[in-house]
């Protein structure tokens, strides 16, 4: 696109952009008793407004049928997570019986290690990007350490070249052929919290495969984020939250993918619980866990009923917003004036380097950059300016403009004040 540095021009993109109303479906927080240039959708998404009038229809519903309102009413608790289902998986690409909205996150990805992580005497290594988010990091670890295994020893982390920011997709397949005899799982993260880089999941997952081993995901950046395509890449399993791009409060429900391969798989090891137990059965109350078909099966414990109503109100977002190929139009073009607008700062890679990939195909709604002079002050200027992002030790600030309530106009409001932030921190 040809971009233009000036106030008109990001009007105009406003004046064309069909989601440009969606902002209004978003409260704002203030800063100076001003709405705030919120560019932290990548931490936590804004609170819809509909959000409110979900969780009062099962505020009143606890209140008028109590214990009664899992089976009664047009939407009874009890299978309230099966609403869910088909917006989460057009979200991430899948089929619905492959989908399933429960617990948290980290916990989500323990019960898929539980699965999915099977070593063996000779197969019993994990490959994951190196600088993980901690989640994953705590997770692979202790999930080997369970196992027996020592961690140093199990876990592979794939870095960057030496100079370079970003994992190359060409050195993650190299490193899958290597230690492919010794691999039993690929286990990254489908956009590092980090950078911002996307990473080729289609093509991990095809190699990984092919030596051998499973493949899962670790979607907490992606979903919600740009468009996915578990079921076609063939991905076996993959978890993430939903109070970051996909706008679910803070602490909110999250979701599994499991492939349908592993649909009716009653011998796949799994930590079981009653409500992933077969639904015709599970008053029975009997011993012998019966699992529901698909990613429902791994259920623990019966639905966060105000959290996931929460999520009901964001999916519905996404669906009138057209999808996320409709997000994705709209998030290159507005990461791509970010990206512009942070060139055009005066100042030289001495003292702001982008850090996040220039091709729009391997990034989400999301630019690093990192700061190499005074960078907690640069953030804390732009915070008492009502730029709210994000700051990342030891010196690197994010900032995700995201499709469904940012403005091209906040990108350019940003990029102005960046520039008067500079003038007290850039040491000439």
């Amino acid at each position: 696109m040809n971009y233009q540095n000036t106030l008109a021009y990001a009007q105009e993109q406003d004046q064309n952009d069909p989601l440009y109303h969606f902002r209004e479906r978003f409260h704002y927080p203030q800063v100076n008793k001003q709405d705030a240039i919120y560019l932290c959708g990548n931490s936590l998404g804004l609170q819809p407004k509909s959000a409110q009038m979900y969780i009062d229809n099962e505020m009143y519903k606890w209140a008028n049928f109590a214990v009664e309102g899992h089976f009664k009413g047009e939407e009874p608790w009890y299978n309230y997570h099966e609403l869910l289902a088909p917006g989460a998986a057009r979200v991430v690409g899948a089929k619905e019986k492959e989908v399933v909205i429960m617990n948290q996150l980290t916990v989500n990805l323990h019960l898929m290690l539980v699965s999915f992580y099977r070593p063996e005497s000779k197969r019993f290594k994990i490959i994951t990007e190196g600088g993980a988010f901690p989640s994953d990091q705590y997770a692979l670890e202790t999930q080997t350490k369970f196992h027996g295994y020592n961690p140093d020893e199990a876990i592979i982390e794939l870095f960057p070249r030496e100079g370079e920011r970003t994992l190359r997709t060409e050195d993650i397949l190299q490193s899958i052929q290597e230690h492919g005899e010794e691999l039993a799982l690929v286990m990254m993260g489908g956009i590092n919290y980090y950078t911002g880089q996307v990473f080729d999941m289609a093509a991990i997952t095809k190699a990984g495969h092919a030596a051998g081993a499973l493949v899962g995901f670790d979607l907490a950046h992606a979903a919600g984020n740009i468009p996915l395509h578990l079921h076609d890449w063939d991905v076996d399993f993959a978890v993430w939250c939903t109070y970051k791009y996909l706008n679910s409060g803070p602490g909110g429900t999250a979701g599994v993918y499991v492939h349908e391969r592993f649909a009716n798989d009653s011998t796949l090891p799994r930590f079981a619980g009653w409500w992933g137990h077969d639904a015709d059965e599970r008053f029975k109350m009997e011993k012998g866990f019966k699992p529901m078909e698909g990613a429902p099966g791994w259920q623990l414990s019966n639905g966060q009923i105000l959290t996931m109503s929460v999520h009901r109100a964001a999916l519905e977002l996404v669906e009138q917003a057209g999808g996320m190929e409709a997000l994705r139009t709209k998030s290159e073009k507005l990461t791509g004036y970010l990206e512009y607008l942070i060139d055009d700062v005066p100042v030289g890679e001495e003292v702001l380097e982008m850090i996040t990939p220039r091709d729009p195909q391997a990034r989400g709604s999301q630019i690093s950059i990192l700061v190499k002079q005074n960078s907690r002050m640069l953030f804390d200027k732009l915070m008492e300016a009502g730029i709210i992002v994000d700051y990342r030790e030891p010196n690197v600030i994010r900032i995700a403009p995201t499709p469904l309530y940012n403005s091209f106009e906040e990108v350019y409001r940003f990029s102005e004040i960046l520039h008067e932030c500079l003038e007290g921190v850039v040491v000439k």
